[in-house]
């Protein structure tokens, strides 16, 4: 946990007999900081994932209505080496509640954040737009994927360069995307390995299993495309649409338009309610900057890894919702046609990212450790 998130926690237990108030949390974490009630809420999320507990169950840190906050599960006083008392909760979080994050430096020098949850063989999972490995949890729209990712399994991901925890270069090119994920998998020590693509995330495992066919076991491939929207323009009104795309997005982005906003967040979770399009888009805002985010943008709509399509030799399990507003399903079929030995599910829904309350996600999930299992453990 970060240090706030843990003085929240100690401050909780300390006074677990009481209900804290949300004033008195920000006064004595904070320090006296101009912060937002969200500031707090996001904190006590990254708490209560950290123990193991939700705001459904509350079963560590419950929520008093307009009072505030007060640690509730059973403690003991136990006396540590030095003889000093300290509260210890009882019952331990579920492996894949807990990260393990460290750094690792590419070819050129640029730091990446990666981490590790859970335990067992190990899934990669290819960085996509956009991560923060320490926010990832803190947000309603991610969590399901931790748990939904390491039924068994050791999930190895990590911040690209340019956002999240990793170094905030100006690179954002194909090839730099390959020296990062070089760079973790290396660090992670793995040899031969599953690996998954997610939205832009599949465009590079595509490549990556192209261009490094030794180290790539099985693809799976979620809401992914051969070619960006630029580079998939076939006339001036598709490259006018591409571009008119980029250019709202960036425009509610600088001046903190909600309407345009919600224009870009509504394209990831079409089948979901309004407040995630604005969850979505407060969670990309504090993941890179403008600039970052605008440069990345114009890179990710010219991918174009279609002929690298055709040299995949790893089996492929693309996964696609019909009705993606952000990535069209002709790009599932493209890349099924692409790729050799690949196959091709559709399932229904209209979210670009799956929800961890929509039919498609269990389905997804089915699918893909069904996939994973047919040649037996990985190595690793």
């Amino acid at each position: 946990m970060e240090p706030r998130a843990f003085a929240v926690l100690c401050l909780l237990v300390e006074h677990r007999h009481r209900v804290v108030s949300k004033k008195e949390l920000l006064d004595a974490v904070w320090k006296g900081e101009t912060v937002t009630d969200a500031a707090l809420a996001t904190t006590l999320r990254t708490v209560r994932l950290a123990i193991g507990d939700t705001g459904r169950d509350q079963r560590f840190i419950r929520t008093v209505h307009r009072r505030g906050y007060q640690f509730v599960a059973p403690t003991a006083a136990a006396q540590s080496a030095a003889g000093t008392a300290g509260a210890v909760g009882e019952g331990e979080a579920p492996a894949w509640s807990r990260d393990v994050t460290r750094f690792c430096r590419t070819a050129d020098g640029t730091r990446i954040a990666w981490a590790v949850t859970g335990a067992g063989a190990p899934l990669v999972r290819t960085a996509n737009w956009l991560s923060q490995m320490d926010l990832e949890r803190t947000v309603p729209a991610f969590a399901h994927w931790f748990e939904g990712l390491t039924r068994g399994r050791r999930l190895i991901r990590y911040d690209e360069r340019g956002y999240g925890l990793s170094d905030r270069t100006t690179g954002f090119a194909l090839e730099e995307w390959m020296e990062d994920l070089d760079a973790v998998v290396d660090a992670a020590g793995l040899g031969r390995f599953p690996l998954l693509g997610i939205s832009q995330g599949g465009a590079l495992g595509v490549a990556y299993a192209a261009l490094r066919p030794e180290r790539v076991s099985r693809l799976v491939l979620n809401a992914a495309y051969a070619r960006g929207q630029l580079a998939r323009a076939r006339d001036a009104a598709e490259r006018d649409a591409a571009h008119l795309d980029l250019k709202l997005t960036l425009a509610g982005w600088h001046a903190q338009n909600h309407s345009y906003q919600r224009f870009f967040g509504a394209q990831f979770f079409a089948g979901s309610a309004p407040h995630r399009w604005d969850e979505y888009m407060s969670f990309q805002q504090r993941s890179v900057s403008a600039a970052g985010g605008a440069r990345f943008l114009e890179e990710q709509s010219r991918l174009d890894v279609s002929d690298l399509a055709g040299r995949v030799r790893c089996p492929t399990l693309i996964v696609h919702s019909r009705d993606d507003p952000r990535v069209p399903v002709s790009q599932a079929r493209e890349l099924a046609e692409l790729i050799p030995d690949s196959r091709l599910v559709l399932l229904e829904g209209s979210n670009h990212l799956l929800t961890g309350d929509e039919p498609a996600w269990p389905r997804f999930l089915d699918e893909m450790y069904a996939f994973l299992a047919e040649d037996g453990p990985d190595p690793g």
